[in-house]
């Protein structure tokens, strides 16, 4: 059965998730106030329009709301030669040392994933650059080591070891806006590009669906007894990764990386009530964790370090092989063993019509890219309903895209 699954899922056409994204639907730039979007609710087979600032209402009573607290980083790096040349560095993932917050406080030097633009005009050579922070000049330099696929290895160095590394590419680098924006980075970016909750530095991209959030919806939502929990999973910059395939077969997810704690875990192991993600990527983040459940109740003795979602896995195994809970309560067995507070491990899973979810029972997101793999989880969530939905946004002047307006996904 799990094998015709598979083929099933592979053999979609991306032609089935194509629409008409014309380019003024596009929102190039947030809205004043956050809260202020528009929201379409799509609950019991039925189309809502409303505003963002009444999300409260309209969620199921005493629901658990699921946040990704990662914050973008400054991952645009550019340099310029002595020829003039300009080439940009993208930091992608920390490389040596591969711990997000390990490399971060490095003092002298670290290596990251990278891509790198204008490549051609890179001959090799160290690329330097001066930058100031709090009166102190210093010196950065890039270095390539090993290529890796499309992908650099870049050693960054500093002369300076008072200064971590999240502090020089604060100052040296600039936020990534999406590309579809078809802009520079502007000041307002640097705040309306983050969620007012974002607490761990990682991402390339932000969790988009939670730019809406305020203090003000957020304090809502606590006085009306839903409750509120956080995980972390970075944002990779595959998220705005066209599927260029005929089939999503041929389509190589990428990897993210997520940190879940056991106090999170128990959390959601003891709330009896809804679960409503807060973005594609907390979705990924939670229907992952059943996967790395499962693994861990197949494999009690498994090393966490070798703990890691494949893009196929769901497909692969039967999902009924135990409940969501047996799968979370495996993971926190395997956390109080080893004696460790935290899971960090990865994930390729691709979401795709066909998929069974065993936590999310509701989600929070935007509007989404024509034939984009967020399209297709959208779609495993919503049916053949998500053209319904996406036909009457277009009609009704909603706003696309990162900055675009919200949508609340519920079962019915």
């Amino acid at each position: 059965m799990e094998n015709n699954l598979l083929e099933q899922v592979t053999g979609i056409s991306m032609d089935d998730f194509a629409y008409d994204l014309p380019d003024e639907k596009i929102a190039k730039y947030p809205l004043s106030e956050r809260d202020q979007s528009k929201l379409l609710v799509w609950k019991n087979g039925q189309i809502q329009d409303e505003q963002f600032r009444n999300l409260s209402e309209f969620l199921p009573s005493e629901s658990l709301l699921i946040f990704n607290n990662t914050k973008v980083i400054r991952a645009r790096l550019h340099f310029q030669k002595e020829t003039g040349a300009r080439i940009e560095i993208f930091c992608l993932d920390p490389h040596e040392p591969s711990d997000y917050q390990i490399s971060f406080q490095t003092t002298k030097s670290c290596i990251w994933k990278c891509m790198i633009g204008n490549q051609k005009k890179w001959k090799g050579e160290p690329l330097r650059k001066t930058i100031r922070i709090d009166g102190t000049e210093i010196d950065l330099c890039a270095e390539q080591t090993d290529p890796e696929k499309n992908k650099s290895l870049i050693r960054f160095s500093w002369n300076n070891p008072d200064f971590e590394f999240s502090r020089i590419i604060e100052h040296a680098g600039s936020l990534p806006i999406p590309p579809y924006l078809n802009r520079e980075t502007e000041l307002s970016d640097l705040e309306r590009y983050q969620t007012v909750y974002s607490k761990i530095k990682g991402s390339v991209a932000a969790p988009t669906a939670g730019l809406h959030f305020t203090e003000k919806v957020i304090g809502h939502l606590e006085k009306d007894g839903h409750e509120l929990a956080e995980l972390t999973l970075h944002v990779g910059a595959g998220t705005f990764q066209p599927v260029k395939s005929e089939t999503i077969s041929d389509h190589e997810m990428h990897s993210e990386h997520l940190y879940i704690s056991r106090d999170f875990l128990n959390q959601l192991i003891q709330h009896s009530g809804k679960k409503i993600a807060v973005g594609t990527t907390s979705v990924r983040t939670l229907e992952s964790l059943y996967w790395l459940g499962v693994q861990a109740h197949e494999n009690p003795e498994i090393n966490t370090k070798d703990l890691k979602v494949s893009q196929w896995e769901a497909y692969q195994k039967q999902t009924s092989l135990i409940s969501a809970n047996d799968a979370l309560l495996s993971l926190l067995n395997m956390l109080n063993r080893n004696q460790i507070d935290y899971l960090s491990a990865s994930t390729q899973i691709i979401i795709a019509p066909g998929y069974q979810f065993m936590i999310v029972d509701g989600i929070i997101t935007n509007f989404h890219q024509p034939k984009s793999t967020l399209l297709l989880l959208i779609s495993a969530f919503l049916g053949e309903n998500w053209r319904k939905i996406y036909d009457h946004a277009l009609a009704n002047n909603y706003r696309f895209l990162s900055y675009g307006d919200s949508n609340l996904y519920l079962k019915e």
